[in-house]
C-alpha cells in the first residue's frame, strides 16, 4: 500500500530526511517513534503532500509522485491531488473551522474537493460520528466540544473523505491525560478494522499494544524497525534501547 523510497528532505540548509526507505502492507498500523526533531512529522507531511520531498519517490496505493519540485503540469498536479486523497491526516492541533457545525467541518471536504451532494455527505457524516461516538454533537460548534471530541471530529473529517491512508501526527500531545484514551480509542478500533495507519506518537502502550510495525527515527533515518515486541524487548540498536527505556519510565 505505502512504497517509501530514498526520501530526502531539507529546510534550507537544515536537512531532516536523509533518504527514507519504508514499505506498508494494505491494513498495517506502523508507529513511528523517537526524539523531537528526528523528522517523523516531515515524513508525514511529505507523505501527505503538505511539503514537498527534496527527492525521492513516494507510493500510495497505484500512485506515485517524485520528490524534486512542485507540480508544473496539469497531469503532475492530478497526480499529486490524488495522492493527497489517497491519505487522510490528523495532526496535533484539531484545526476544525469555528464557525463551522461538528456537521458542516465534516461534510465541506466531500462536497467541495469530490463533488459530493450534500445529502450523500451528512449522512456518511452521520454515520462517521456514531463510529466515534459523537452522534449527539452534530450541531454542536468546536468551541462547545472537549479537546477530545474535537480531536475525534477531526479524525472523522478525515475519514470523510474515504483515504485508503490515514497518517496521524501526535494525535493526542495537545489533549490532557483523561481526554487521550477517548482519543486512541477511536485509532485502536480503526487499527483493528484494518484501516492501514502510520502513527507518529509518545504514547508507548498504543505502540505496544496496535502496532504490526514501530519505526524509530533518529537523525532523519529509520535507525531501527520491527515488531514492537522486538523494539520493546529486544532492540537490537543502542539507540533505540535508550530512548524506549527513558519513555517507558515516564
Amino acid at each position: 500500500m505505502i512504497v517509501v523510497e530514498k526520501l530526502i528532505k531539507s529546510y534550507n540548509s537544515n536537512r531532516v530526511l536523509h533518504g527514507v526507505d519504508h514499505a506498508q502492507e494494505r491494513g498495517q498500523a506502523v508507529v513511528l517513534i523517537g526524539p523531537s526533531g528526528c523528522g517523523k512529522s516531515t515524513f508525514l507531511r511529505c507523505l501527505s503532500q503538505l511539503e514537498i520531498a527534496d527527492s525521492g519517490r513516494i507510493t500510495i496505493d497505484d500512485v506515485s509522485i517524485e520528490g524534486g519540485r512542485a507540480p508544473r503540469n496539469s497531469i503532475e498536479r492530478e497526480r499529486q491531488r490524488q495522492l493527497r486523497m489517497r491519505a487522510g491526516m490528523v495532526f496535533q492541533q484539531f484545526n476544525l473551522f469555528p464557525h463551522l457545525t461538528v456537521l458542516q467541518n465534516i461534510t465541506e471536504a466531500p462536497m467541495v474537493v469530490k463533488g459530493v451532494s450534500r445529502e450523500e455527505a451528512e449522512e456518511h457524516a452521520k454515520m462517521l460520528l456514531g463510529k466515534v461516538g459523537l452522534a449527539q454533537k452534530a450541531e454542536s460548534y468546536p468551541a462547545q466540544l472537549s479537546g477530545g471530541q474535537q480531536q475525534r471530529v477531526a479524525i472523522a473529517r478525515a475519514l470523510a473523505m474515504q483515504p485508503q491512508v490515514m497518517l496521524f501526527d501526535e494525535p493526542t500531545s495537545a489533549l490532557d491525560p483523561e481526554l487521550r484514551d477517548e482519543v486512541l480509542k477511536v485509532m485502536r478500533d480503526l487499527a483493528e478494522e484494518g484501516m492501514t495507519m502510520i502513527v507518529v506518537t509518545h504514547e508507548m502502550q498504543f505502540a505496544r499494544d496496535m502496532a504490526d510495525q514501530v519505526l524509530f527515527f533518529e537523525g532523519g533515518l529509520v535507525a531501527e524497525s520491527g515488531p514492537p515486541e522486538q523494539i520493546f524487548g529486544d532492540a537490537q540498536n543502542e539507540r533505540t534501547r535508550e530512548f524506549v527505556s527513558r519513555s517507558v519510565r515516564k
